[in-house]
């Protein structure tokens, strides 16, 4: 057996070193890969919640075999496919019933986001809010709150509510005297984007990755360039732990893209846009207002993107002030 000496182990190291190097970027490189195939699937799946959406079908997509698929989707998002693609429907309808379109009924919205029948959705509804649609309605409309925590007893979920600190009439006056609300047609946008899931205050961290990712490749040409925000859940009616966004940047031409970043387009379309000069405190309080004026002033939700435009950074600002257009979809 060889002894090895203080000076032959120095020596030998740096390969023990690099080839645990070699493995570690390797690991890194399939666990970018697992992502990219997943936020694909992530992505078809709130693009089709209306369809049947099988497990077959979404590990093709995927790529992965019907095991492998399950096994990475739920270490990857906290929760099975199915248990995803339940949630997605009841908070999209949730969503909804805060605003109901003057012809949509409980089972229009049960069919149309997948479900068979009202009785199923009826099922589901209660077993994920701990009350029925109605009263989860009624709830919504008459005071201003967000969801709390939800805790699951004996298979069925118990959900707190948290009353924000201000009124509906107090969000109605901050709005008028922050910005006038147009309804106009806006123009598509070619989007790199960088997926975030958790509290939307974190969305910042993503952005400097996204911003570390594009420098290089030549792509941020401010003010050409725009950052772009994209929400796709309301504080409202999911878990903080869940929601999802992503961070995004305008390009101009097909970019390749790799990893966990993707490529998204947000279609040209009507939408209900108000432009601020606030705060990060703020934010929220401006999407409040901004979803409380569709329907105070008779527009109906569609289907969309919910995203922000920004027009610089407020972090250079002398005060720390964002110039952003809200943009919420309406027929």
């Amino acid at each position: 057996m060889r002894h090895l000496n203080l000076l032959d182990f120095l020596l030998e190291k740096p390969l023990f070193l690099e080839e645990n190097l070699w493995v570690m970027e390797n690991r890194n490189q399939q666990q970018l890969l697992y992502i990219h195939r997943i936020n694909k699937v992530v992505e078809y799946i709130e693009n089709n919640l209306d369809a049947d959406l099988s497990l077959e079908e979404l590990s093709k997509i995927a790529c992965f075999s019907l095991f492998h698929f399950h096994r990475i989707f739920s270490a990857l998002l906290g929760e099975t496919p199915n248990g995803y693609i339940t949630r997605r429907r009841i908070e999209k309808i949730a969503g909804r019933l805060f605003y109901p379109g003057k012809s949509e009924s409980l089972t229009q919205l049960a069919h149309q986001y997948g479900f068979k029948s009202i009785y199923s959705f009826s099922r589901a509804f209660r077993k994920f809010y701990g009350m029925s649609a109605t009263e989860f309605q009624k709830k919504g409309q008459s005071e201003f709150s967000k969801i709390g925590k939800i805790e699951s007893k004996k298979g069925e979920n118990k959900v707190s509510f948290q009353k924000y600190f201000y009124s509906m009439d107090n969000l109605k006056n901050w709005l008028q005297m922050k910005t006038k609300v147009e309804v106009k047609e806006m123009p598509e946008l070619n989007l790199v984007h960088l997926r975030h899931q958790g509290a939307y205050s974190g969305i910042g961290k993503v952005y400097e990755r996204l911003m570390n990712w594009a420098g290089p490749r030549g792509l941020l040409n401010f003010p050409k360039t725009k950052m772009v925000g994209i929400y796709y859940d309301s504080p409202r009616v999911t878990d903080e732990s869940k929601m999802q966004s992503s961070a995004c940047l305008t390009v101009d031409a097909d970019v390749e893209t790799n990893g966990e970043i993707g490529k998204l387009t947000i279609p040209k379309g009507r939408f209900a846009v108000g432009s601020f000069q606030i705060k990060v405190e703020e934010f929220e309080k401006a999407w409040n207002s901004m979803t409380l004026w569709i329907p105070e002033n008779n527009f109906e939700l569609r289907e969309g993107h919910y995203h922000e435009i920004y027009h610089n950074n407020g972090k250079q600002h002398p005060e720390g002030v964002f110039f952003v257009d809200i943009c919420i979809p309406v027929k």
